[in-house]
Formats: C-alpha cells, structure tokens, sequence
C-alpha cells in the first residue's frame, strides 16, 4: 500500500501505553484534518489491538510496536501493533455477562479488513486493522525558523491555531530594533521581533 504518511512508535508494557497509543493517534488523524467518526472508529480499534497485545505472555521487557499509514491509493488508514508473542488471535463470541473477551470482536465489527501477520524483523506477529478514510491528508512538516524568514504561503503557529501567512513587512521598533508584521489571511496581523522563533510549515 502507497502510504502518504508512516509514523511508528513502540511502547512500554505497562497499563498507561493505552491511552498512550490513543493520544498519539489521535494527534497524528488531528494533523490530516480527521473528522470525528474516523477518529473514534480508529481510536476504539488501536485501543483494543494495544490492549491485546499487552496481555500476551512475553516479557515485561518486550515492547509493542504500533505503526499508522495512510494510502491515497486505497484510500484506507493502516493501522498495526506488533508483539513478541506467539500463535494467531482469533475472534471470541463473549456471553453477554462478560465484562471482557471483545476486543476482536471489536475490531472485527469496525474494520473494512483485519489480520494477523509474522512480525517484520523478529520473533512475534503483528495484528493489522484497516478503514476506509478517502478524504486523509498529511499535514506537512513543521519547523521553527526565525520570524524574519517567515514567507507568504507558509503558515505559522499563533494564538494556538495555524494561520495562513497573505504578505510579510518588516518595520523598525521604537526601540531601534526591526520588527516583522505578518499579515494573516484570517485574524489580526502579527507582529513580532524579527529573531523571534515561529513554527512554520507550507501550505498543503
């Protein structure tokens, strides 16, 4: 699959690296501009392959490996977590009084298409879930340059937002020193030291 984006990541096998996974999901959908059913669809599936996959008996020391793509091709969110662990999972139909046992069922009932292959690289397998998500885009890369070299057609982080930069002036402050105005396509002018460090990134 052609993936736009591939962000992987391991974790810890303690009950935290849960939530740990969600929230990591959950800021690299942000970034593409998720909408909130895949974002939950996808945070529910993660949730329960990370669960499972810290309940499998290997050593404390074993980590998890997760890993988040997206293919434009196909137009589906990949998402994957590795164990070092043995054998293939398989769906388990709980009784209705049981408080555990769905977490295949789960991703099972959520995904387009679910699997499990050999762990690339070692020992273990690795569980894949995939859903449809056409509209994904890949936020480009971000960086902090000085306010000086900020460009029209980037966007800088302001106010805890991002802003598109219209036009760029630079003026000279009362006290000697050189300030730059960037003019925001939305929003008020900034104006900030020249030197000032601002996160950039190009407009998509």
């Amino acid at each position: 699959m052609a993936a736009l984006i591939d962000v992987s990541f391991r974790l810890s096998r303690r009950p935290r690296s849960a939530p740990r996974a969600r929230a990591a999901l959950h800021a690299v959908l942000g970034d593409w501009g998720a909408g909130g059913d895949l974002l939950h669809t996808a945070e529910l599936v993660l949730s329960e392959l990370v669960t499972n996959a810290l309940r499998v008996p290997v050593p404390s020391d074993r980590q998890v490996g997760v890993r988040i793509a997206h293919s434009s091709t196909d137009a589906l969110l990949r998402l994957e977590v590795s164990d070092a662990g043995s054998g293939r999972p398989e769906v388990r139909r709980a009784d209705a009084d049981e408080t555990e046992g769905r977490g295949l069922w789960i991703v099972e009932a959520l995904s387009l298409r679910w699997g499990v292959s050999p762990r690339m690289g070692g020992i273990g397998k690795t569980v894949w879930s995939e859903l449809k998500a056409p509209a994904l885009t890949p936020a480009p890369a971000t960086r902090e340059i000085a306010a000086i070299a900020v460009q029209a057609g980037q966007s800088v982080r302001a106010w805890g937002t991002w802003h598109t930069v219209h036009g760029v002036r630079a003026e000279r402050q009362a006290t000697g020193g050189l300030a730059v105005v960037l003019v925001l396509e939305e929003g008020p002018p900034l104006r900030v030291p020249a030197g000032e460090p601002l996160a950039v990134r190009a407009r998509p």
